[in-house]
């Protein structure tokens, strides 16, 4: 019987889109404001400010920029000569103990300081050795250009996760990105600082050189490093021409696309504060930028051409017309060869003051142990002394629990309370529950029904009551339990359920937005859990709203507990909270809100955020939906523990 109701599907409302449409309908709301103020801007002091207060902010979001005050330490490990160029293998440190390796491509006969370009690399696995990144650098340099290409965290030779099985790199592509960018949230922080950082640093030491002018340093990079060179847009003002390449388009546009991103892409709140693509570009106004875009890409056209159309009259109100240009090419997603060429010529010009067409003919592909930066291929096995991501995140974590502990108890848990409820309460209008239900049979000598009520306007809560078996019975007493996937999973929990139930308690099986009964349908072809998912994508998507999926669930938490008590809904004149594993957050968190005395009990409750801030290695699988950014500032789950052990 239970098994057949693992199956069941809500009959009486189509939920099954309801996440997707919610999420969906708030990103537009939030679009359109963006458009507005952007449309309402119509002078030179209105652009400044926007794009100040937009740096300002997303730098704020994600937890502002580590400090620059430390030494380069550059290292030139060796020299590789080519036809008219040489490249230079460096290694200098961003960070203390945070290696990062580059090439540095000099041009015959540059004998006094010139125009450079930063080059930085999309998501290929081989970083600045993937084959067309070396393409791009190599026609850069034909132009007589410095190029300086340099790895990112997580690619080339900065790999610093190995399976534990095998001591092999992690086998997702790129997945250190994700599995310490996610670590980056509860700190309140996210992983584009880290990467916006490596960037300024590339710039100083670029910026060193003396085949180098200061003055005209430019940037580029394609997919994720048409993202750096996004990021590098806004916060590096040093940068005086930029060709981002297969990554602006506009956030509606790539919401509908169904698409996910890695951790460093995602800007939280950005959308709510009315940013979009087109303020990557606002922010280079009136310095000269070259959108580079192919026509059958992840990241929409059609995005690519509204966002550069409706840009090119802030360059016109600098009197720089022509400032802002699109390069298309026809293919699928990749720094094409017709790109490379167009940058080339484009940074010739605004670099250099020179007319250059550059030849793809003869290009060559670097392999093998004479263009490594490091002697094994791997910083981390070169440099036992090497930090990552999951480092830094380490530190930042005891920051935050030193200044939580020097401060008085009463006022932590008042300011930890508050801030608790605007992340779960803010920005949800009231709405009656107006519950519905169905029965769905017997069991047990007990009526089962399913019923579902509105948790906030556009989504519904769901839950199975198993109660007494005559309706108009009151229920003195209902445990409201949470579990992964909820009604979908009641055969695990037959014995649980079988002994609350034998106690004379009600029992409400509760299903949380996008879980149980209400699982989305599936928006893209991998796992609706997995990295890049469907609840992945819609709550980076949340993320991008200033909400999140784990905010969602606890409110949905609280309403079921206003349900248990409704006299249209289970009519309970007490009500406890049970949860298990993961899920166990969730009532934590919702428990913290409630004004009334609700018992609470966890089987297999986690230890701490903390403890998984500080796992080097753990199951990803789902993560993001657990996670409240900004948390650890303010309180993590021991204390919550220990003030409802006080009853305070």
């Amino acid at each position: 019987m239970l098994q057949n109701w693992e199956q069941f599907r809500i009959s009486v409302h189509d939920v099954k889109d309801q996440l997707r449409d919610y999420v969906y309908g708030q990103s537009l709301k939030a679009f359109a404001v963006g458009d507005a103020a952007r449309d309402a801007v119509t002078s030179t002091e209105q652009l400044e400010a926007r794009r100040q207060t937009m740096r300002e902010r997303l730098l704020a979001e994600i937890g502002g920029l580590p400090s620059r005050d430390t030494p380069l330490h550059p290292v030139t490990t060796g020299i590789v000569k080519r036809d008219g160029y040489r490249i230079e293998k460096i290694i200098f440190q961003s960070m203390p103990s945070v290696y990062v390796t580059a090439h540095l491509y000099i041009p015959d006969g540059r004998s006094s300081p010139g125009g450079a370009v930063l080059f930085v690399c999309g998501h290929g696995p081989e970083g600045k050795l993937y084959p067309s990144y070396q393409h791009v650098c190599q026609c850069l340099v034909r132009a007589g250009l410095v190029v300086l290409a340099i790895d990112p965290m997580g690619q080339g030779e900065r790999l610093g996760y190995r399976d534990h099985e095998s001591d092999k790199p992690f086998a997702r592509r790129v997945a250190e990105h994700e599995h310490g960018g996610v670590q980056c949230w509860p700190l309140g922080d996210g992983l584009a600082r880290y990467f916006i950082h490596d960037i300024v640093r590339a710039v100083d030491y670029l910026s060193s050189r003396p085949e180098v002018d200061p003055g005209k340093i430019g940037m580029t990079g394609s997919s994720g490093g048409g993202t750096q060179t996004a990021l590098a847009m806004i916060c590096e003002p040093r940068i005086v021409a930029a060709a981002p390449g297969t990554f602006i388009m506009n956030r509606e546009s790539y919401l509908f696309a169904g698409q996910a991103q890695d951790a460093e892409q995602i800007w939280p709140n950005m959308s709510a504060l009315g940013f979009d693509h087109e303020d990557i570009l606002l922010a280079m106004v009136p310095r000269p930028v070259l959108v580079l875009a192919v026509t059958g890409d992840i990241f929409p056209i059609e995005g690519t051409r509204r966002t550069v159309q409706r840009c090119r009259r802030f360059w016109d109100m600098y009197g720089c017309g022509g400032g802002l240009q699109l390069a298309e090419d026809e293919s699928h997603h990749m720094y094409t060869l017709p790109l490379a060429r167009a940058a080339a010529s484009f940074f010739a010009l605004h670099l250099l003051g020179e007319t250059v067409q550059v030849s793809t003919d003869g290009l060559v592909t670097e392999a093998g142990t004479e263009i490594w930066c490091t002697a094994s291929g791997q910083v981390f096995d070169d440099y036992p002394d090497a930090r990552k991501v999951f480092d830094a995140n380490g530190q930042r974590l005891a920051l935050l629990e030193a200044a939580r502990e020097a401060l008085p108890e009463a006022v932590r848990r008042s300011q930890a309370v508050a801030w608790l409820s605007s992340r779960v309460r803010e920005g949800r209008p009231g709405c009656d529950l107006n519950p519905r239900h169905q029965k769905i049979g017997t069991w047990q000598g007990l009526t089962v029904r399913s019923s579902i009520w509105w948790s906030q306007p556009g989504l519904f809560g769901h839950g199975f009551l198993f109660a007494a078996a005559n309706p108009e019975t009151a229920q003195s007493r209902l445990t409201i339990a949470l579990w992964e996937d909820g009604t979908t999973r009641l055969q695990a929990h037959e014995d649980w359920i079988r002994s609350r139930t034998a106690a004379g308690e009600a029992v409400l099986v509760l299903d949380t937005a996008g879980s149980g009964a209400l699982e989305p349908n599936a928006i893209s072809g991998k796992p609706l859990r997995g990295v890049f998912g469907t609840l992945h994508k819609l709550n980076m998507d949340l993320l991008w709203l200033g909400d999140s999926l784990a905010a969602l669930r606890v409110y949905d938490v609280l309403r079921a507990v206003e349900f248990a008590r409704s006299p249209q809904g289970a009519g309970a004149a007490e009500v406890r909270l049970y949860a298990e594993g993961r899920f166990g957050v969730y009532a934590e968190w919702a428990h913290a809100l409630l004004e009334e005395d609700v018992p609470l009990e966890i089987s297999g409750e986690w230890e701490s955020v903390a403890s998984w801030v500080r796992s080097e290695y753990y199951d990803n699988t789902g993560i993001s939906e657990y996670v409240l950014p900004g948390l650890l500032r303010h309180c993590d789950l021991p204390d919550l523990r220990e003030w409802r052990r006080l009853g305070v």
